[in-house]
């Protein structure tokens, strides 16, 4: 079913249905799945369930997806996401590529003085091949009112039942079901749907968490910003200096962010300015000509032309749940946790809770699973959620740390920060002290803008990863600046190239897309025919490959060999969300009993 804004009452494909029911009790339908919200945690869950063929439903109170940019560093596990779901390329199209976000740029205004620099996002060259290396897919700066309509439409083509201008008011479950008043915001009539289980993906104000009484953790409230969304033609600023952020260092704004900073919408005459600000010691005019007049003084011209799009308000927050499962309903994204917008993490986390809890949900409302499943959901993505939390925080510490380098100080004149600013370059010891802590505190910036490991390197502890006696592998680098792929049961699959049918394909392009897959290699074509027959006995999807020199998927570049930890004839298992679910070394005495023990307690079967 396509999805569609409830605009007037002859809008509605339930008119007949609710005329029916005028006076009567609220009509109920019924779905698998409810998702509250359509985020890009809630749009992503949506299409992955839809993909699977399972009734789902998602319920949006605003009458189309994001109409700001919002969120917008998209880093390459979530673009791998959206590559499974068929997507990756017209995300891309709409994106500022990864080859153009890197350089983040400190100046006393976009046309002033540049005062400092750094490579960012993987994009400089002692970090370019650590990135290229762990994933086929680049990262990607793609403003949120672009990212939701290419999940949306996708969900849609997938079947997913989506509904905006539809707000729950009201949620409740028993041991049974989960049921949700919903309310058509045009007009006004409220109706139940009735589903299996729910998923709360409806943000930092989140009615599921707050009517079910989930548990937080942590402080809101930590700082206050607000987002200008404006338009200017900047290109002779920037096309040679591209990147994602931008920051303006001036007199009196001692603020993590600065006197402001521009988020990239459109290279190069669409941006986000975000001013961070005290509301104790300053109220912002938020009036057109303030707005216009602030913005002109951070670009550093008094004349150039710009249009305001639009300003949101919104606050810092270091807040994360405790319980991400509270009987049939889950939280994922925002609604789950809540950070300030520090190492981009934000929708990038929210799309990989969507990518763990929808093959979860899927396997268990088809029957192939056990509800047990479900609990893995909060083991794996809760202290992720904790870790992400955290991190930002972090970030935004460190890099409150420059402004006051430059010499910059709250309620200073123009002349006075001026007046620092040349102590910052000159030929003096105070010069040559705050040089050495810039160059100090833009080391400790690579685990904000370069942290690839906190971006890719999650590994799972749970039931759905069967362990092989193996400890987990020690980090041989710093695990949140690097990522070390491993095949150890809970870490996400490595990516390699391999040829399959004379095309370069990634390892990861063999495996998710909803099913498990069993991964062997020369000599291990007896777990071929064990995966076929755990399929058929559990009704489970299972794919399998053989990968080797000269087989059907080649190793030609030997690089699997290299990296899959096990024998020539020893297996892994790949669950759907592409995380090793269980390993080998070599072939089992009886690989169809080795097999179905692993999948029997990955599925909560036993």
């Amino acid at each position: 079913m396509t999805y569609f804004v409830r605009r007037r009452q002859d809008a509605c494909p339930f008119a007949a249905i609710r005329d029916w029911f005028k006076g009567a009790t609220m009509r109920i339908e019924k779905t698998d799945v409810l998702v509250v919200g359509a985020g890009p945690a809630g749009l992503t869950s949506a299409a992955l369930l839809a993909r699977d063929g399972v009734r789902v439903t998602a319920v949006n109170k605003y009458a189309g997806c994001a109409h700001t940019p919002r969120a917008h560093i998209t880093n390459q596990r979530a673009m791998e996401i959206f590559r499974d779901l068929g997507i990756e390329a017209d995300v891309l199209t709409r994106a500022l590529p990864g080859d153009q976000m890197g350089h983040n740029v400190w100046a006393t205004s976009v046309t002033g003085r540049e005062l400092a620099r750094m490579y960012a996002w993987g994009s400089g060259p002692q970090r370019r091949a650590d990135y290229a290396n762990a994933s086929p897919c680049t990262m990607a700066n793609i403003g949120q009112h672009d990212l939701e309509p290419v999940l949306r439409d996708q969900a849609c083509k997938l079947g997913a039942d989506l509904r905006f201008g539809s707000e729950l008011v009201d949620i409740r479950q028993n041991e049974n079901a989960v049921e949700g008043v919903v309310e058509d915001r045009v007009t006004g009539e409220r109706y139940v749907i009735q589903a299996r289980y729910a998923i709360g993906a409806d943000g930092g104000r989140s009615l599921v968490a707050q009517a079910l009484d989930f548990p937080f953790v942590g402080k809101t409230g930590l700082g206050s910003a607000v987002n200008i969304w404006l338009e200017a033609d900047l290109e002779k600023y920037r096309a040679e200096r591209p990147g994602a952020l931008f920051f303006t260092i001036q007199p009196g704004r001692d603020f993590w962010l600065g006197a402001g900073t521009f988020i990239t919408v459109r290279p190069w005459n669409g941006w986000v300015l975000i001013v961070v600000y005290d509301p104790a010691k300053e109220q912002l005019d938020l009036s057109e000509d303030a707005l216009v007049a602030r913005a002109r003084k951070v670009i550093g011209d008094p004349d150039v032309p710009i249009k305001i799009k639009n300003v949101s308000e919104w606050q810092l927050n270091h807040v994360v749940a405790t319980q991400y499962r509270k009987g049939r309903v889950f939280l994922a994204g925002d609604a789950a946790h809540r950070h300030p917008p520090a190492n981009g993490l934000g929708s990038n986390t929210s799309v990989q809770d969507a990518y763990n809890i929808a093959w979860k949900l899927s396997h268990v409302v088809r029957g192939i699973a056990g509800d047990g499943l479900l609990d893995t959901y909060h083991d794996e993505r809760q202290p992720v959620g904790r870790q992400v939390v955290d991190r930002a925080l972090k970030s935004v510490g460190v890099f409150s740390q420059i402004p006051s380098i430059f010499g910059v100080e709250a309620g200073q004149s123009d002349e006075e920060g001026q007046a620092a600013l040349e102590k910052f370059f000159g030929d003096s010891e105070e010069g040559r002290d705050r040089r050495a802590r810039l160059d100090d505190a833009l080391a400790q910036n690579e685990y904000h803008f370069n942290a690839h490991g906190v971006e890719l390197g999650q590994r799972y502890r749970s039931t759905a990863a069967f362990p092989d006696g193996q400890p987990m592998p020690e980090y041989k680098r710093d695990p949140e600046l690097y990522y070390q792929p491993t095949t150890w049961p809970g870490a996400y699959l490595p990516h390699v190239w391999v040829v399959r049918s004379g095309r370069r394909v990634s390892t990861l392009d063999l495996v998710g897309a909803g099913v498990f897959t069993l991964l062997t290699g020369i000599g291990g074509e007896a777990w071929l025919t064990a995966a076929a027959s755990i399929a058929e006995e559990l009704g489970v999807s299972l794919s399998a490959h053989l990968i080797g020199r000269g087989r059907d998927v080649d190793d030609a570049y030997g690089a699997w060999a290299a990296a899959r930890e096990v024998g020539d004839r020893g297996a892994i298992l790949v669950r759907p969300d592409r995380y090793v679910a269980w390993r080998v070394d070599d072939l089992d005495d009886d690989p169809v009993a080795a097999l179905r023990r692993a999948m029997r307690q990955i599925l909560n079967l036993n």
